[in-house]
């Protein structure tokens, strides 16, 4: 029985003193946060952190939303006069932040962290509007402080401040295709802009070279890049930058390039079916033209080669080395006949045809050469001129 007293006693022993540690260390940190909210501020420390250092948000900025609830001169305010919940919901208000933490440090100096966004695309819509995106597709105003390189895309189809889901899925490929292109120094220094199409695909515009780069849809993009690089190294660099006009790399594990000046030809329907109305309503004349044509160049061919004929027969008719009775001619108005050829008797020479007059004007024959008479033999008779009946004209 002792000995249970002796254990209960201690026992109470233990559980006062412990109490009494409690509510020391209690009186004890009321006392300091006390004393602390006594205390006035020394100093504000801002520190801004970004990925690449692009500081769209300064110190002066952060130091006015802080001013904006402390007042003015927040250094040398109590402690006891800052509401840092409510400090830190401001700056998170605020587009350019991110993430927002504040607390005093031992020396009574307010540590202000702040996290800023970091665009990572700046797009442009038709309409002519234009904003960044950072890497949680967050639609970001242009700052007046600082201009961020970083990769161009053109018409967005949406003006709107609010999306529909295919514009943000749409907002979402052109952050993962810009990330890519910054990732890689060669791609960053080769495209200058992406153009979006309206089959809601890309198409990127070199640097150097007057080409497009026919991209397609944001899928396997990191394979496309590769085919992409692999093509300007290995054919590109052989070839010429103005070789190619197209560069197709939609294409699974190829790459299809079109020669400038040798791309198809196409036109659309309704072009067609203009073009087949002017064919068809022309057709008509175009017949009728092209007969009228070759009727006059029969005609013309058939003159000449009456005039032709003429000539073969007035030099047949007197030449004084032939008995050949010359041919008769056609009548004067009668339609133009193309004579059938003759083949001659093997033993009668046979005048060679003259050549062919020229379309001008219709040569002349030259008069017959004058021959000195010759003593006829005596056994040989005198040979008789045969003169043309007037029929044969």
């Amino acid at each position: 029985m002792e000995n249970k007293k002796r254990y209960n006693i201690k026992n109470i022993l233990l559980g006062t003193l412990w109490v009494l540690l409690g509510a020391g260390s209690i009186v004890l940190l009321v006392a300091a946060v006390n004393k602390k909210d006594t205390k006035k501020c020394r100093g504000i420390e801002v520190n801004i952190s970004g990925v690449s250092n692009n500081f769209f948000i300064d110190k002066a900025d952060v130091l006015k939303i802080i001013n904006h609830f402390a007042g003015a001169g927040a250094v040398g305010k109590p402690i006891a006069d800052f509401d840092l919940v409510k400090m830190e919901s401001a700056l998170k208000k605020d587009v350019w932040i991110k993430e927002a933490e504040m607390f005093f440090d031992n020396n009574e100096v307010l540590q202000v962290a702040v996290a800023e966004r970091e665009p990572i695309a700046r797009v442009f819509t038709p309409g002519g509007n234009t904003f960044y995106i950072d890497n949680t597709t967050k639609m970001l105003p242009l700052s007046e402080k600082f201009s961020a390189r970083v990769p161009v895309f053109t018409g967005f189809p949406s003006e709107a401040r609010i999306l529909t889901k295919p514009d943000s899925s749409l907002l979402g490929d052109i952050r993962d295709l810009s990330t890519q292109i910054q990732a890689d120094s060669f791609l960053m220094a080769m495209i200058d802009q992406v153009d979006i199409t309206s089959q809601r695909t890309f198409e990127m515009v070199p640097k150097i070279g007057n080409q497009v780069i026919v991209f397609g849809d944001a899928s396997d993009a990191a394979a496309k890049f590769r085919k992409l690089k692999l093509f300007y190294k290995k054919v590109m660099l052989q070839m010429g930058w103005s070789k190619y006009s197209i560069i197709n790399l939609q294409y699974k594990n190829q790459v299809v390039a079109k020669i400038r000046g040798k791309d198809d030809v196409s036109s659309d329907s309704l072009r067609t079916i203009q073009m087949m109305d002017i064919i068809a309503a022309n057709a008509a004349r175009w017949t009728e033209d092209s007969i009228h044509a070759v009727m006059q160049e029969e005609r013309k061919e058939n003159d000449s080669s009456m005039i032709q004929q003429s000539i073969e027969r007035d030099d047949a008719a007197y030449s004084p080395d032939t008995n050949e009775e010359p041919k008769p001619q056609e009548k004067l108005g009668a339609a133009p006949v193309i004579p059938k050829p003759v083949t001659p008797a093997p033993a009668k020479p046979v005048a060679k045809p003259a050549a062919r007059p020229s379309a001008k004007l219709p040569v002349k024959p030259a008069p017959p050469k004058k021959v000195a008479p010759q003593k006829p033999k005596p056994a040989a008779a005198k040979p008789k001129a045969v003169m043309p009946k007037k029929n044969d004209y």
